[in-house]
């Protein structure tokens, strides 16, 4: 169901200090990282921390991210179409994103709370 969580922290540092030690015991390491982000897991990345201004401890909102798995390119559209439809506001339309990775097709939406979500395929 779910491809990757992203959620937004205020210091980079702090964080991968906790979620080095913490995820450790559970088989889980950082595969990627830099100045504004960590990348999570134990052979693909299924969590991210990411820099967030405006992100204060306790307030889960701005940074919260949930990427769905599509089967396919036509369900990411339908995904956004029908989130659009519901209330949802546009916060990315369905395309390839190269810059996440040469085949990465999602369409980003805000729920009506402000959670930011997502609906990925690759390939």
């Amino acid at each position: 169901m779910l491809n990757h969580v992203s959620i937004g922290v205020a210091d980079i540092a702090r964080a991968r200090d906790l979620y080095d030690a913490a995820l450790a015991p559970l088989g889980y390491r950082c595969l990627d990282s830099g100045e504004a982000h960590l990348g999570y897991g134990a052979d693909a990345i299924g969590l991210w921390l990411l820099k967030e201004e405006g992100v204060s401890p306790g307030d889960p909102r701005p940074g919260l991210h949930l990427c769905f798995e599509a089967p396919d390119r036509s369900a990411v559209a339908a995904f956004h179409e029908a989130a659009l439809a519901r209330g949802g506001r546009d916060n990315g339309a369905p395309g390839l994103r190269p810059d996440y990775g040469a085949d990465y097709f999602a369409g980003f939406v805000i729920d009506p709370d402000g959670y930011r979500i997502e609906a990925y395929c690759g390939g």
